[in-house]
Order: C-alpha cells, then structure tokens, then sequence
C-alpha cells in the first residue's frame, strides 16, 4: 500500500507552537491532508509522553494509534557543544519504535539539559556521542540530522555546523542512514555532494501548527510498519521509497543570501563579490543554504546519482486556494473550500497528486483548477526566501506568501521564538 508519513514535527510543549498541536487535533488534520505515519515530536518531554501513553493504542509494528492514524514516536533535540574551536548548534531527530526505549533514552539524554524546559531540549552532548548512546540502547532506533542546511542549527550550517558527515558524527557516522533536506533545500541540491550518496534524503514538514503537516513528506509502498521504514532507509530500498513530497526549495527561509533588517536578498555570487557583507549597512549577511552547497559541492548542478529517490514539488493547497480566490491563506472562504474539496476528493495529498482536473472541476472553480495545474507543472515563480524570511510565490502573478501573518513559521533561528 501507498503510505504518506511526515516524521518531525513538533507538539504544543515546543516553544513557539501552536496549543493545538495535541494528539487529537495532529490524528484529525493527518486524516485531512491524508497522512498515514505521523511523528510524535517531543517525546522527551515528561508531560507530553504522560499523554501519548494514554492516548496512544500500541501495535505490533513498532507504530501506535489514534482515531485510525499510525504515529511513531519521534522528537527534535538541539545538540550544542564545542569542537576544534567551535561552538557547535546541530539540531537531530531521533525515532524509536516503543514507549519502553523513548523512556530509556530519556533517561540518558536527561543528564544532558532539562527534558521539561522544551519540547525540543537544549542538550551539552555531542552529535556523535548521542548516536553512540543511542544505538547501545537499541539498534532499532536512528537518529536523523534535521534541515541538514540551515544556517544557525544544522549539520552544514554556515554558522555553526560541520563540513562533513564525517566531521560531525566521526566513528558513529555508520548509524546515519538518513539526512532531512529541510524547506530551503531539494534532493538535486543535495545531489551534488557525493558524501551523501550514502544515505537517504528524507522530507518532513518540521510543522508548529497542524494546518502545516505534510508541507514536507515521504511517500512509501510498504505497510505502516516502524521497522519496514527503518530497513527501507538503512538498506536504501529505493523500490519502497517513492519519493519526497518538498517546497520549492526558493520558498524556504534561507534559500538565498541576505539581510533582512535591510531588505537585502542576494545570490551566492553576490554575496561572494560583496565578501558577504549588506551593501546597504555592511553588516555580514546570513549565509543561505544556496551558498553552502555551492562551497561544499564536488559536483556541478543538474548531476544525479544512480538509484536516487524521486520528488515532486508542491504548494500547500490552501495557498492555491488563497491566490486563487485573491484572499489570504486561513480566512474563513479560503478554509471553507479547503475543507470541501479534501471531504470530497479524499485529502488534500489527494486533490495535489491525484485527482484529475476534469474531476478536479466537478468540484471548484476554473481558477482553483489552473492553480493545481501549474503547481503539479511547475508553473511558478518565486522570489527566493533569505535570512528567515520566506519566499514569495506567484501562480497568477500575485505573491502568496507561504505562511499566514498569524502563524510566520520558521525554519530555525537564533532566538528560536518565532511561532510556526
């Protein structure tokens, strides 16, 4: 069977997150947007996993369930520590397959920070060490470098990250199976640092606010099953693994260079020429995910390994549905006909991949159904994001911005308060 799962994301004990983010209301939008596997988030958190015991029915596939949606249980912790001369800020996702091991881990990770501070935990242990904790607990868990690119908290991050797999994970890198794209970066980009020809590319929504769930995702033909999705990442299964659901990646907070006190938006190049400095205050700029991979790639753009994952970029429906109708994304026309077409077609993932545009059609406006056309066709333009500002897109010519004012999501900052 066809298998949609979206595995990091975060629940209302995260700082900046929505108080929606509990189990029924994460089990009620999957259903919506047609989501099979969904993470937990936050299961370090003392409170949070209280109600996942109680809330969640187990399995015998390592998953468990609410109101018929598998979840696996999952968390984001944030790894700060010094090394060769460096303070080091990588943020991982761990998954683990029963309540029993999470407790185990907590247990561990708990002499490293407090676990009731954040759903997501400041933690003085090192990426490599964790891995190893991890794995002596159970070789069945894994741990996954998150938005492997973005500048303040990442495995390549300009600011505060590594040049390598190697560098960062050192003798556990072996146990690293997986690595998250993030919002600001695509599988092609990545396609061009043969280090990770290695492991698998994975996609996931990061999300604060249910409505955000599945922005980012990974379609699988396997059963739910947290040990089958395991074996198909270590073993690169890529029969099994279909493809990634992603942004356009210039729509992500730090795909280009930049300073955004100065609304200045650069490409690598310029910000080369300018020794990455604004023109206007000549204060550095942000470094963006664009003009990492450049200085890291060993290969040129457009190169595509053998045996790679496909992807497939889209826009959120909701947004389509904005632009279309000229509203703004969450106003009560726009959710009205959100929630009409996902009952009708069957979800949103539906209604994005699927369903043809004569049936497509039957159901909304001309104007709706073009949108989805040039979504699926890659008909867009955008004005790349830059130092946490969000790109803009254009279907019909005017900008969607890819997130309500209300609800201004992150990828990662330096005061990691803004809310998703």
């Amino acid at each position: 069977m066809r298998i949609i799962a979206d595995l990091h994301l975060h629940s209302k004990y995260s700082r900046a997150t929505s108080r929606e983010m509990d189990v029924e209301n994460m089990a009620r939008w999957c259903k919506i947007k047609g989501i099979t596997i969904v993470g937990t988030g936050d299961f370090t958190h003392p409170v949070w996993l209280r109600e996942l015991k109680v809330k969640l029915k187990p399995t015998d596939r390592g998953l468990y369930m609410h109101a018929g949606v598998y979840f696996m249980l999952t968390v984001e912790v944030s790894n700060i520590y010094p090394r060769a001369g460096r303070l080091r800020k990588i943020h991982n996702i761990i998954f683990c397959p029963t309540f029993e091991l999470a407790e185990r881990i907590n247990a561990v990770l708990g002499r490293f920070g407090s676990l009731m501070a954040d759903g997501r935990p400041t933690l003085t242990v090192p990426s490599d060490k964790m891995v190893e904790y991890i794995m002596e607990i159970s070789p069945d868990c894994m741990v996954v470098p998150a938005h492997a690119w973005t500048p303040w908290f990442s495995l390549f991050g300009s600011n505060s990250g590594f040049d390598s797999l190697e560098e960062c994970f050192g003798a556990q890198t072996k146990h690293i199976a997986a690595v998250e794209t993030g919002l600001s970066s695509d599988p092609p980009m990545n396609w061009r640092l043969s280090q990770l020809d290695r492991v698998m590319l994975v996609s996931n929504s990061d999300a604060h606010s249910p409505a955000k769930l599945g922005r980012e995702a990974n379609v699988f033909e396997a059963e739910p099953d947290y040990y089958e999705l395991m074996r198909v990442l270590r073993e690169k299964d890529t029969s099994k693994f279909l493809y990634t659901v992603e942004f356009f990646p210039e729509e992500g907070k730090y795909h280009y260079d930049g300073h955004r006190n100065c609304n200045t938006r650069m490409t690598p190049n310029e910000a080369k020429a300018a020794a990455n400095r604004c023109p206007v205050c000549k204060r550095p700029v942000t470094v963006g995910v664009m003009h990492r991979v450049e200085d890291l790639a060993d290969r040129e753009a457009g190169y595509v390994p053998t045996s790679v994952v496909p992807y497939r970029n889209l826009i959120p429906l909701e947004e389509i549905i904005a632009e279309a109708m000229g509203a703004q994304v969450g106003t009560s026309g726009v959710r009205e006909e959100y929630f009409k077409l996902c009952a009708r077609l069957g979800s949103e993932f539906a209604v994005l991949l699927e369903v043809p545009a004569d049936e497509l059609a039957r159901h909304t406006t001309p104007r709706i159904v073009e949108g989805v056309r040039r979504v699926r066709e890659g008909q867009v333009e955008i004005k790349p994001g830059y130092d946490g500002t969000y790109g803009e897109i254009r279907i019909f010519g005017a900008t969607v911005g890819s997130a309500a004012p209300a609800e201004a999501e992150k990828e990662e900052e330096p005061a990691q308060t803004t809310l998703f």
